[in-house]
């Protein structure tokens, strides 16, 4: 027989204890733990008949992909909605989450019904967003509710090829005690979901809020249960979103999507080198284009930097879109491997069109950037820099550098500056003709020629 056992669950990380306490050892904060009911099940109810498979009787077929009609989305998940996963997408309130699934529900490649379940909106507030995109799927079939237990009922007898749950956080199961949104109801509610996927070979996709830090709220182990978590970012006043994959079962987790808002909701960009540069002003110190690499995509953004005397003792140095430190190595680097005095400089680092970069491959183009401003000499507007950059002030080989070239040949740039490394690696790109390419060993070699 099944007995009741009474846990006090931590609503921040999960940690649970089997006693009240006043601070989590687990995520150090204070009076978050409540007491939760569940019911264990007695081991003689498990199966006894468990037997394992040989490796080499189990048969592997390609997973069953249907697209979702959106490029930019297949490309994230890997080349599609694979039947039976589950997808959990996060995101800033007002980002587009919803805006973008109302449109996949519109496009999605399958003969199936669609369900969309809202915790949060009515049917007609779903109708009257459905209405503005210009969606009228007639496979697409809404429903308003938060129960867990008539959502899985309702799933079982209208057996949808698509669902999604908009928000995994407004779903609750009347079997625990705990309020809608706590640890235990998004870790049940989530197990039974991931169930019903598997079980019956429907493809889900679940909506997760974010805290203030960025991370998706509910317990850690709501990332570990899901196929696929994907986040959706960008700042609220850009039009610009970014879709990118931090975990995927079924494909890479370096791809990113990327989307434009528009009145008619979220457009794809086909071109996202030429978004970039857009507005880039011509032969001013401190500009710079790089070529970065987001999994199979090159990519060329434009670095900004500006370098002033210091109004203070101590120089201030800040970054956007690139990691500080990296800043401050690479400034350290100039100043003993170049001999640029910098420590009564400020330094100021953009990433232009809200980006953020953390690929090696990008120093070169920092370091040009920096010491263009301190210099005061522009970069010609049709080079683009390549290269990572070591403490010995070496310009280091780079990954994929044929792709890189090539996407700046496409864009109409005449120079590219790599790592020497990196020359013997380019026969395949013999018959680019208007670009010239030129391989520097370190820093200095490489401001010489651009500056």
């Amino acid at each position: 027989m099944a007995k009741s056992k009474s846990n006090f669950i931590c609503q921040e990380c999960g940690y649970e204890s089997t006693g009240w306490l006043g601070k989590c050892p687990a995520c150090n904060q204070w009076n978050t733990f409540i007491e939760e009911i569940r019911q264990s099940v007695s081991r003689a109810s498990l199966a006894a008949d468990l037997k394992p498979v040989n490796i080499n009787d189990i048969k592997l077929g390609e997973e069953e992909r249907y697209s979702s009609g959106i490029r930019e989305l297949d490309r994230v998940l890997g080349g599609g909605v694979v039947k039976g996963s589950l997808i959990l997408v996060g995101g800033d309130p007002g980002i587009g989450k919803s805006t973008l699934l109302l449109q996949v529900c519109d496009k999605i490649n399958t003969d199936l019904n669609i369900l969309y379940v809202s915790g949060e909106e009515s049917v007609k507030q779903i109708k009257l967003r459905a209405d503005r995109l210009g969606i009228n799927n007639p496979k697409l079939h809404m429903i308003s509710e938060t129960n867990f237990g008539l959502i899985e009922r309702l799933i079982e007898s209208e057996r949808p090829g698509f669902v999604i749950i908009d928000s995994i956080q407004t779903v609750f199961c009347d079997e625990l005690s705990s309020a809608p949104g706590s640890v235990s109801q998004v870790r049940e509610v989530t197990s039974g979901l991931m169930r019903i996927a598997k079980s019956m070979g429907i493809a889900m996709v679940i909506v997760g809020h974010v805290t203030k830090e960025g991370a998706i709220a509910g317990p850690r182990v709501l990332e570990h249960m899901v196929d696929t978590v994907l986040y959706f970012e960008g700042e609220r006043h850009l039009t610009y979103r970014l879709l990118r994959a931090v975990k995927n079962r079924f494909g890479s987790t370096n791809e990113i999507g990327i989307f434009e808002m528009r009145d008619i909701g979220l457009v794809e960009v086909d071109n996202p080198s030429i978004m970039m540069l857009s507005g880039r002003p011509e032969n001013v110190p401190g500009s710079v284009v790089v070529s970065s690499l987001e999994g199979t995509r090159p990519m060329l953004i434009e670095i900004q930097a500006l370098v002033c005397p210091t109004s203070f003792g101590m120089p201030r140095r800040m970054a956007t879109g690139v990691d500080y430190n990296r800043i401050t190595l690479l400034m350290a680097v100039l100043e003993k491997r170049v001999g640029m005095q910098l420590s009564n400089y400020d330094a100021y680092v953009n990433v232009v069109s809200g980006l953020k970069i953390d690929e090696p491959a990008c120093d070169l183009g920092i370091i040009t950037a920096i010491a263009s401003s301190f210099r005061d000499a522009s970069v010609d507007e049709g080079t683009v820099l390549i290269g990572e950059v070591g403490l010995t002030g070496e310009v280091r080989a780079v990954g994929q550098i044929d792709k890189r070239i090539m996407e700046a040949a496409r864009i109409g740039f005449k120079t590219c500056i790599i790592p020497r490394g990196n020359m013997k690696m380019l026969e395949k790109l013999k018959n680019i003709e208007d670009v010239a390419i030129k391989g520097v060993a370190n820093v200095q070699e490489a401001l010489d020629l651009v500056i």
